[in-house]
């Protein structure tokens, strides 16, 4: 075994350690941080000096929480599904049984193959199949990936987009956050599709409705998330606006405003950023990306 040398000055032995900066080094660094966000801080509460430097921290993968809870969802019915299978086997058994026993009085020649038939069938009947409430779960994961693949392209114009954020000290969670030029937004992810798959439906009292369900919950939901974003961003002069974007129906006239909260076809959403005015420079979206990679972590 190769043994180190020693330090050669002794007296310059350097006292201090190199390691990575935890959660908590990262929040005494924000709480000393004054006006200016490239201030170097240390003593954070290490037995020895740290250097904080600018930090990209991890963020989300696009419907990464959804499809965490889809496989959780999935694998508890699944093992509902595997305690009962004794059940099920014997009931599709009793099933074949019937059948042949049927088709053999029609022709003696027909009760194996009806026997078998009726087997078939009923395994189909009886075979696993994830709840509509744990498939809702996928669809929603497939509908935050395509959101993400539509608002890609918007990195190349000076926007930054983080994707499937928790925010501390609450339930809410940020499908989409995107900041740029045009501002700072909290997007929601739709993804429709079934019997009322077609088109948003506006009442004469101006709710919003997708078939026999309102969209109301999910326009509070998103509203809360942005509010909630809000109070973490660290610049109060930043308005943060939420946004649903509808994968898989039609939204009346191409875009509706309910409660303050825009509603817009997901593939409109990338053009209708770029033609907003100005509002942030590009050291300001620089550093409220910043900002935000540090303060929120990911939700899955």
């Amino acid at each position: 075994m190769a043994r180190s040398r020693p330090w050669p000055f002794d007296d310059d032995r350097p006292s201090g350690s190199v390691r990575p900066l935890s959660q908590a080094d990262l929040q005494a660094i924000l709480a000393h941080l004054g006006d200016d966000p490239d201030q170097l801080l240390a003593g954070t509460g290490a037995d020895r000096p740290v250097v904080a430097v600018r930090v990209r921290a991890s963020v989300g993968r696009p419907g990464g929480s959804a499809r965490a809870r889809w496989r959780r969802a999935r694998a508890a019915e699944w093992a509902i599904w595997i305690r009962t299978l004794p059940r099920r086997l014997a009931a599709a058994l009793g099933i074949s049984a019937v059948g042949g026993g049927l088709g053999s009085l029609l022709a003696p020649r027909l009760g194996l193959v009806a026997g078998g038939l009726a087997a078939v069938l009923a395994g189909w009947g009886l075979r696993f199949r994830p709840s509509p409430d744990a498939r809702a779960w996928r669809r929603g994961a497939a509908g935050e990936r395509r959101t993400a693949r539509l608002l890609g392209p918007l990195e190349r114009q000076r926007w930054v987009v983080l994707h499937d954020l928790a925010v501390p000290d609450s339930r809410a969670n940020l499908d989409h956050l995107v900041i740029g030029p045009g501002g700072v937004f909290v997007i929601d992810s739709k993804q429709y599709r079934g019997q009322y798959r077609g088109r948003l439906q506006l009442d004469p009292t101006g709710r919003l409705w997708h078939g026999r369900y309102p969209l109301a919950p999910t326009l509070r939901a998103v509203s809360f998330e942005a509010d909630q974003a809000a109070q973490v961003l660290p610049d109060p002069g930043v308005a943060v606006v939420p946004i649903v974007a509808v994968h898989g129906a039609r939204v009346p006239w191409g875009k509706v405003v309910i409660d303050g909260v825009p509603v817009v076809p997901a593939r409109r959403l990338p053009s209708m950023l770029r033609q907003l005015p100005a509002v942030l420079g590009p050291e300001r979206v620089a550093w409220l990306a910043d900002q935000a990679r540090i303060r929120f972590h990911a939700a899955a």
